[in-house]
């Protein structure tokens, strides 16, 4: 049994929907702690399998009051809120939070701020992204609560944003054009590592107070990267160097080639005129137990993660794409708003028909004429948005604020609803839902709704274009989720007979 850290310890964690804040929740239930997780929408860690662990509470740090409710009794708050939304840098509002964070914080009697910033050399030309990361850091360490400023490069884990880049880059391209960021040394770290100096922070009092840099054991290029990565999965791939730096057409063409949206990876690659390279050594000193991992080895502790489809968080779950920075999680029915509406009556288990609406997308596809579903994704790449190929984090289970193709999951009631809402390009707004409604003579109606509010003509327009084609894919879709679902209670009947 691990040792019970002292009982009275409330950690408080911000930007526990993203992708570290949502790894290092479990990790500090399971080193003893408390926890109390501050979020703009409770609802976004709904299916989270610690959620009945944590204390939640709905807040904003550009809300000062809710962060002086979210401070009271906390003894150490990590700062993991990201200002990077639908891919925009907005200055501004960082440091306007980061100021309110550190006021509220020495207000309630915090004992310390830890904080994960950005590995990159301070004196290069930072990109606006890179100096955002860094003054939020600066205006930390200048409030009254000691601050530990952890500042990470490259995170190599399932799902993180720049090791899914290189993995899909690496997969698909036989023939790699690298520009010139492509040959940018970094010390890539895992993000297991990453997460264990979180931690190690927390008994560490020498660390109070400091500027921390932290990495892994390889330096190398993003060229090496995707190198190694290629040897690891046997194949043979040829780069051509580019003499061009080009971060907006190099951000548009990974957007084309891969699930990864240009808009959250265009202040990435802005970035990468700096090379990202301990030059500080007192991590190793401060934490000598840390184990730290080879590119190799984080990169095979990732692959198996993603083929076991046990991939945690995702770079995708706190992104809010082509939707822009508008709140993502709200459903209204309002005038004007159009609404198609299918609806069967199958004679098979509530538990079934959810099975096979919320296994839609991803490998698997959407079961009707899955090639229009591909044209259309790939139009919405062209004109800006993210496309159809985000896939999902795992093929039969949905959580609440992740994305799923091109839409975002909005609503999960398990064995009855889900409601997505698009991030493609469309004018206006747009919603499908799916229902499984047990009925008095023990059937289900499966109800299928597109819901889309038009803005302005064009979006009218857009509808009724579009109504011969939706009507066709949809009317096929109902069916085949009807289909989908009959067999999968035919393979849990067999199943309970060899149990038997």
């Amino acid at each position: 049994m691990k040792p019970i850290k002292e009982q009275n310890k409330l950690i408080l964690v911000t930007g526990a929907t993203g992708y570290i804040g949502g790894r290092l929740v479990p990790r500090l239930l399971e080193a003893g702690y408390r926890v109390r997780c501050l979020v703009r929408d409770p609802s976004r860690l709904q299916a989270r399998p610690w959620l009945d662990q944590v204390e939640i509470l709905a807040g904003d740090a550009l809300d000062e009051g809710s962060l002086l409710v979210a401070m009271q009794s906390v003894k150490v708050a990590y700062y993991l809120i990201h200002g990077l939304q639908g891919g925009k840098v907005k200055a501004d509002r960082d440091l306007q939070a980061a100021r309110n964070f550190s006021c509220a914080a020495e207000a309630a009697g915090v004992e310390r701020i830890i904080y994960l910033g950005e590995l990159v050399d301070p004196t290069a030309n930072l990109s606006p992204y890179l100096r955002s990361r860094h003054e939020t850091g600066y205006l930390l360490r200048q409030g009254g609560v000691p601050v530990t400023e952890l500042r990470a490069g490259i995170v190599i884990g399932s799902g993180s944003l720049l090791f899914e880049m290189i993995r899909y880059l690496t997969e698909h391209q036989p023939l790699m054009i690298c520009p010139r960021w492509f040959y940018t040394l970094a010390q890539p770290i895992a993000i297991r590592n990453v997460l264990d100096y979180l931690l190690a922070v927390l008994d560490s009092p020498a660390s109070k107070g400091k500027l921390i840099e932290i990495g892994g054991v390889d330096r190398l290029s993003y060229a090496q990267m995707s190198r190694e990565y290629a040897n690891l999965r046997g194949f043979k791939r040829l780069m051509l160097p580019a003499p061009v730096y080009a971060p907006r057409l190099s951000a548009w063409w990974v957007h084309m080639l891969t699930p990864l949206h240009w808009r959250a990876l265009l202040p990435l690659i802005e970035g990468l005129h700096a090379e990202s390279i301990v030059q500080d050594d007192s991590a190793r000193h401060l934490f000598p137990n840390i184990q730290l991992l080879d590119y190799k080895t984080a990169v095979r502790l990732a692959l198996g993660r993603v083929q076991n489809d046990d991939v945690e968080t995702s770079w995708a779950d706190a992104l809010v794409t082509s939707a822009g920075d508008s709140h993502p999680y709200t459903f209204s029915l309002q005038e004007g708003m159009m609404i198609e509406d299918r609806r069967k009556l199958v004679d098979l288990s509530v538990e079934s028909v959810f099975r096979a609406f919320t296994g839609l997308g991803g490998s698997r596809g959407w079961l009707y004429l899955d090639w229009i579903w591909d044209i259309r994704g790939w139009f919405d790449k062209l004109v800006g948005g993210v496309g159809l190929r985000r896939g999902r984090r795992h093929p039969d289970e949905l959580y609440v604020g992740e994305s799923l193709d091109f839409w975002r999951v909005e609503a999960v009631e398990p064995n009855h609803l889900l409601r997505l809402r698009a991030e493609m390009k469309v004018p206006g707004k747009a919603w499908l839902q799916f229902q499984s409604i047990p009925q008095p003579d023990g059937k289900t109606l499966l109800t299928q709704t597109a819901y889309f509010a038009p803005r302005s003509l064009s979006g009218l327009l857009y509808w009724y274009l579009l109504y011969p084609i939706h009507a066709f894919i949809f009317s096929g879709m109902i069916a085949r989720i009807a289909e989908r679902a009959a067999q999968l209670e035919e393979l849990d009947g067999k199943n309970a007979l060899v149990a038997e």
